[in-house]
C-alpha cells in the first residue's frame, strides 16, 4: 500500500519532538491534506495535540505493547484514508527499552515501518557541533535514513547560518530553522505534557505554531521526504478480524471521557465496536448518571488526582458508579480508573467500590511490563500472559485486595473478580485483542445496569421549546446565558488582532469628528477590485436588510430559507408581503435557482447559509440573476471560507449586490460593521435610504483595517482553523449518530432529534434552536463551532443525554 509518511525523531527527550510533529500535522493539514497522527511508544498525552492538529484520533505505534509484527498494519489502519502519516518519535532516536538493544526505540519503529525520518535538533546551547550529532546519529545503525532536519530554538540569523553550514556538510538537507518561541511549548504536568483537552488555549497556541512552521519549515520538502518511502506491503489491520460479535443487540460499554479521563488507545473502543458493542462516553465530573442501558464500563486512564474535587463533587454519579460496580457489572479499570474506583483520592471521596485509598508520591512509575493474569476473571483465565505499561506519580494503599488482577515479576498487583479487573496497568488490546473479546462476551451476557430510573425518567421526557411571540426576531444571543457554556452565539472566540485592536482605538480617538465614511469605501472597494461607488458601509449586515427593504417598492420579495431571518424582518416591517422558498433537507438544503418563481424583484439568498452552513456553487447563485431582478447575497460567514472560494463579492454583474458582516470573523460583534458591495444602481438605492452617520468612526477604521493584507492573511489563517475545528464536531456528532449538514461555516446545523435543546441546555449548552427559521422544526439545532476541550466536553455529555432517549 501506498502511504507517504515522516518520522519526527531527535537525538534526545526536550528537542521538541511534539512542538514540531504537532506544527507539521496542522500546517500540512491547513494546506488541504488529510494527515494521520501517530506516536511511537505508550504515551496518551502527546496524541492528543496530534488530534487536534488533524482531527482525527492520534493513534500509537509501540512494537512492545502490540508485537512488532503489528507495526505496519496498525499504521495503515490509523491512516485509512489519510493522504499522509506523520509520526512521532520518543525520547532519543535509539533510546528504547532499557537492555533490550534498541527495542521499541524510534528508531526501531522506523525500521519496522521503512519511514524516512526528520531529525529535530535544538540548536540553543551548541552551533557547528550540531553538525557532528547528525552525522553521528546518521551512521549509527544501518537501515534508518535521516532524510532531513529541522532546527529547533535557534538564535541570531548568524547562529543558525553557522548551524546550517555544519549540518549541510554531512550532505543531509536542512529543512527548516525554528526560531525560540515558548509561546508554542506545551506546559508541564506531572507526568509530562498537558493533555490538550486540558489546555483552554490550545487551540490558540496550535495556530500560532502552524503559521510559525508554515513559514519557517519548507513544506513541500517535507512532503518529497514523505513520499519517498517505499510502499507497504502488509495489510491494515482490521478490528472486526481479530474478534467476533458478541450477539444481535449491541450492549452499552459506559467509556469514561472528559477532562479527568482523556487516555485510552483509539484501536480498543474500535474492537468493542467490531465485537458488537456500542460505545458511549460519559464525563464522570459532569453526568448524573451512566448512560441508560450501560452493561459495560471501560475506566481509562487521565487525572483523577488533579481533577479530584470535580470528581468528588459529582455524588450522584460516584453513586451510580459503585452500584453498578458492586451490581456486577463488567468493569476495567486502568491506572486512573483504578484510582477512580478507591475510596479516597488525595482524601477526596471517589466511588467506594475497591477497599483502598490513593494519594501522590513523589516516585515516578514508568516502565514496560510483562504481566500474567493472577486468577480466572473478567477478561481471561489464569495464566493469560499480556504486555503493558504503567506511568504514574500515585500508590494505592493496600496494592490488591487479596485477589490481585495480575503478577508481575512474581507480585500480585490490582483487583480482580468475575466482573473486574482493575490495576496500574496500561495493555494497548489491539496487541491482546482476546482480552477485548473476554470483555465484549461479558458485557453481553449482562443485563442492562438500571441505575437512577427517576433521573433517567425525567432526562428522556422530551421538553418542547418555549413558544415565541415572534420567532423570526429571535437570535443565537437569546439562548446565551453566563451560566451557559455558549454554543448558540456564531462569533469567533479568538483574541482581535493586535492591529484590529490598534485600529479601533485609533477610530475612538478621532471619534471628535462625525464618522466620514469615504476611506473606508476607497478601502473596501480596493479589496474586491471594485470602484468605490459600488460600495456602501453599513452599520453591520443587519442595517444592510433594512436599505434593501426600504429601497424599491418590492413587487414579490423572496427569501430562499432556512436563512438568516432580519431579511423577513425588515421588509415585512417595509410592508412587504415576503415569498419564502424553502430548501429541501433531503438534498442537503441545496440551492434551486428554478424553484424562485420567474416574477421575483428581489431575492435574498445566504452563503454560506445561516444556520445550514450550506456553501453553494457561485454558478448556482450567478444563476438566480435577471433583468430586473436585485439578488442580494448574504456572505456574512464567506470569511469563514478559507480562500472565500464561492464568493460573488468582486464579481459585476446587474442586480447583483453581496452583503458582507465583519463582526464574526472578527470577533467585535458589539462594532456594527459591515458593507454592500454590487451593482452600482442597486447601491445608490441603498445609500439614497441610510441614515446619516449610520456607521460611527470606530466600526469605520475597523472596515479599513479588515480591508488590508494583514487582514487577508489572519482571515485565511482563523478560516483554516475553524474549519479543523468543525471536522471535530462533525466527526464527533457522526460517532454519535446524530445527522448533520455539510457546513461550511463557523457552525453545524444537526438534527438530533426533539427536546434535545432543553436537555442539553439543562446539563450547561446553550444551542441555538433552529424552530425559529422557516423550513426546520424543533428536531434540529444549531452548534457554533468552538475549540476541541469544549466540542470534546459538549460531546462526551451529548452521548448521555442522547442515550436517555
Amino acid at each position: 500500500m501506498t502511504l507517504p509518511r515522516v518520522l519526527v525523531a531527535a537525538p534526545a527527550s526536550g528537542h521538541g519532538k511534539t512542538t514540531i510533529a504537532t506544527g507539521l500535522m496542522a500546517a500540512l493539514a491547513a494546506r488541504g491534506h488529510v494527515v494521520s497522527g501517530h506516536k511511537v511508544g505508550p504515551d496518551y498525552i502527546d496524541p492528543g495535540y496530534h488530534a487536534l492538529a488533524t482531527g482525527r484520533p492520534g493513534r500509537n505505534l509501540d512494537p512492545h505493547l502490540t508485537d512488532p509484527s503489528l507495526v505496519p498494519p496498525l499504521l495503515l489502519h490509523g491512516a485509512r484514508g489519510a493522504d499522509l502519516a506523520v509520526v512521532e518519535g520518543v525520547m532519543g532516536l535509539f533510546d528504547g527499552q532499557i537492555g533490550g538493544d534498541g527495542f521499541a526505540s524510534t528508531a526501531h519503529v522506523a525500521t519496522l515501518t521503512r519511514t524516512p525520518v526528520v531529525l529535530v535538533v535544538d540548536v540553543s546551547h551548541a552551533s557547528r557541533t550540531i553538525g557532528a550529532v547528525v552525522h553521528g546519529l546518521a551512521t549509527f545503525e544501518p537501515g534508518v535514513t535521516i532524510a532531513g532536519v529541522v532546527l529547533n530554538k535557534a538564535g541570531s540569523p548568524r547562529h543558525a547560518t553557522e548551524v546550517v553550514r555544519a549540518v549541510e556538510r554531512t550532505g543531509i538537507p536542512v529543512l527548516g530553522v525554528v526560531q525560540r518561541d515558548q509561546g508554542v511549548s506545551a506546559p508541564s504536568r506531572h507526568l509530562g505534557l498537558v493533555p490538550a483537552e486540558e489546555r483552554d488555549e490550545a487551540a490558540a497556541s496550535l495556530a500560532r505554531l502552524t503559521e510559525q512552521l508554515a513559514t519557517s519549515v519548507d513544506l513541500d520538502a517535507v512532503l518529497e521526504v514523505a513520499r519517498s518511502a517505499p510502499d507497504l506491503t502488509e495489510p491494515a489491520w482490521d478490528p472486526a478480524a481479530h474478534v467476533g460479535r458478541v450477539g444481535r443487540d449491541s450492549p452499552v460499554v459506559a467509556v469514561a471521557a472528559g477532562r479527568a479521563f482523556t487516555f485510552r488507545y483509539a484501536e480498543t473502543t474500535e474492537l468493542l465496536e467490531a465485537a458488537g458493542c456500542s460505545v458511549v462516553p460519559f464525563d464522570p465530573a459532569r453526568d448524573p448518571v451512566l448512560p441508560a442501558g450501560t452493561r459495560g464500563i471501560y475506566l481509562g486512564g487521565g487525572f483523577p488526582e488533579v481533577h479530584a474535587a470535580a470528581l468528588s463533587a459529582n455524588a450522584s454519579l460516584r453513586a451510580d458508579l459503585r452500584a453498578a460496580v458492586l451490581d456486577g457489572v463488567p468493569t476495567v479499570a486502568e491506572c486512573a480508573g483504578l484510582l477512580y474506583l478507591c475510596r479516597s483520592v488525595d482524601g477526596h471521596p471517589m466511588v467506594g467500590a475497591l477497599d483502598a485509598d490513593a494519594a501522590m508520591t513523589p516516585r515516578l512509575t514508568l516502565s514496560y511490563r510483562r504481566p500474567t493474569l493472577a486468577g480466572d476473571q473478567l477478561l481471561g483465565p489464569a495464566g493469560t500472559t499480556a504486555t503493558a505499561h504503567e506511568f504514574h506519580r500515585t500508590a494505592v494503599t493496600p496494592t490488591h485486595g487479596g485477589r490481585p488482577a495480575w503478577t508481575v515479576d512474581g507480585d500480585g498487583v490490582g483487583f480482580a473478580g468475575p466482573t473486574l479487573s482493575a490495576s496500574y496497568l496500561h495493555v494497548h488490546w489491539a496487541g491482546h485483542p482476546h482480552l477485548a473479546q473476554a470483555f465484549a462476551d461479558a458485557t453481553a451476557a449482562t443485563r442492562p445496569h438500571d441505575g437512577s430510573p427517576l433521573v433517567r425518567e425525567a432526562a428522556a421526557r422530551p421538553e418542547p421549546a418555549p413558544a415565541l411571540a415572534d420567532p423570526l426576531r429571535h437570535h443565537g444571543d437569546a439562548e446565551a446565558d453566563a451560566d451557559l457554556v455558549d454554543l448558540a452565539v456564531n462569533v469567533s472566540r479568538l483574541p482581535r488582532p493586535e492591529w484590529l485592536e490598534r485600529a479601533l482605538a485609533e477610530g475612538l480617538a478621532a471619534s471628535t469628528d462625525y464618522p466620514d465614511p469615504t476611506a473606508a469605501r476607497a478601502a473596501v472597494a480596493r479589496r474586491h477590485g471594485r470602484a468605490a461607488e459600488d460600495v456602501l458601509v453599513t452599520s453591520g449586515a443587519a442595517e444592510a436588510f433594512t436599505l434593501i427593504a426600504r429601497a424599491r417598492r418590492w413587487r414579490r420579495p423572496v427569501v430562499i430559507h432556512p436563512q438568516f431571518t432580519e431579511p423577513d424582518v425588515a421588509l415585512r416591517a417595509a410592508g412587504h408581503e415576503v415569498t419564502h422558498v424553502l430548501c429541501s433537507p433531503e438534498q442537503d438544503f441545496a440551492l434551486r435557482p428554478s424553484a424562485v418563481p420567474e416574477d421575483a424583484d428581489l431575492v435574498v439568498v445566504g452563503n454560506p447559509t445561516n444556520p445550514t452552513g450550506r456553501l453553494h456553487p457561485a454558478a448556482d447563485v450567478r444563476a438566480l440573476c435577471r433583468p430586473g431582478r436585485v439578488v442580494a447575497v448574504d456572505e456574512a460567514f464567506m470569511d469563514f471560507v478559507p480562500g472565500e472560494t464561492q464568493s460573488l463579492a468582486d464579481r459585476r454583474l446587474p442586480g447583483l449586490v453581496v452583503v458582507r458582516s465583519l463582526t464574526k470573523l472578527w470577533s467585535m460583534p458589539g462594532v456594527r460593521a459591515g458593507y454592500v458591495v454590487g451593482d452600482p444602481a442597486a447601491v445608490a438605492d441603498l445609500r439614497a435610504q441610510q441614515a446619516p452617520w449610520s456607521v460611527g468612526t470606530p466600526a469605520l477604521h475597523a472596515v479599513m483595517a479588515t480591508a488590508g493584507p494583514d487582514a487577508t492573511r489572519e482571515a485565511y489563517r482563523r478560516a483554516r482553523q475553524a474549519e479543523q475545528h468543525r471536522r471535530v464536531l462533525v466527526d464527533g456528532l457522526a460517532e454519535l449518530g446524530v445527522p448533520v449538514v455539510p457546513s461550511a461555516a463557523p457552525f453545524v446545523l444537526a438534527r438530533p432529534g426533539p427536546g434535545l435543546h432543553a436537555r442539553m441546555r439543562d446539563a450547561g449548552f446553550a444551542l441555538r434552536r433552529a424552530d425559529t427559521f422557516p423550513g426546520l422544526d424543533d428536531a434540529w439545532v444549531r452548534i457554533a463551532v468552538r475549540e476541541p476541550s469544549v466540542t470534546r466536553h459538549l460531546l462526551t455529555t451529548w452521548g448521555v443525554h442522547t442515550t436517555c432517549t
